[in-house]
């Protein structure tokens, strides 16, 4: 594959499989059709030479930035999806524990992310909500203890101060917030069609969990709001 800006010595080839030009912006594009793939067929079911067919690229091209499918998909791990994670924590930890700023917090993030990175609800209900996803053990040892567990230890402390609803347990709390953002977002094809609402953004679902939220997670003192 030749790239613009690319120079060959006279009489000599360029070695089978080394990139030219600007390898960090082809590098990047690979990363993404790697993840259009992976959305749209799965993990499991998408190969090197599948990924090179969408980027249009060689497979040599692929081997040459990440060697193999598993350092691949450790690739999107690292540079795509903790990073993402990593901007929705520090979020969450300026927020404190007030757990009505947690709350709008996280789904205030949530917003964010998938704003910037559209592929991640599909990605996450695929791969990781579904038997045998190829990141739910990824999920496990890198992300549940930066977040989920993070957040549900700050709720149980507000609730045994009387900050928050007494009804709940903190760790559904967690689960709840979840699956009024990613599932959503993941869904949005669907109740876009089925309402014709393609007026109705991320920042609808984020409005529209929020007033869900402000009074379940309200104390049950009469009077107190979130």
């Amino acid at each position: 594959m030749a790239i613009s800006g690319e120079r060959k010595a006279p009489g000599r080839g360029r070695r089978a499989g080394r990139p030219s030009g600007d390898g960090n912006d082809l590098r990047a594009r690979l990363l993404d059709a790697a993840i259009v793939r992976f959305v749209r067929t799965g993990i499991a079911a998408t190969s090197l030479r599948a990924i090179a067919v969408e980027a249009g690229v060689t497979p040599a091209m692929l081997h040459y930035y990440f060697g193999d499918k598993a350092r691949l998909i450790q690739t999107l791990v690292d540079e795509r999806l903790l990073p993402a994670l990593a901007a929705l924590r520090t979020r969450l930890e300026r927020a404190g524990d007030d757990p009505r700023a947690l709350v709008e917090g996280f789904v205030r993030g949530i917003g964010e992310v998938v704003a910037s990175h559209p592929w991640l609800p599909s990605l996450w209900v695929r791969e990781v909500l579904c038997e045998g996803g190829a990141l739910r053990e990824l999920l496990f040892s890198q992300v549940i203890p930066l977040l989920p567990q993070m957040l549900a230890r700050r709720f149980a402390a507000a609730q045994a101060e009387g900050r928050l609803n007494p009804g709940l347990d903190p760790r559904l709390l967690v689960v709840s917030l979840v699956g009024l953002t990613l599932f959503p977002a993941a869904g949005a094809p669907i109740w876009r069609r089925a309402f014709a609402a393609e007026d109705l953004a991320v920042d609808a679902l984020t409005e529209h969990a929020l007033a869900l939220l402000r009074q379940g997670v309200a104390p049950s003192e009469p009077g107190e709001m979130v």
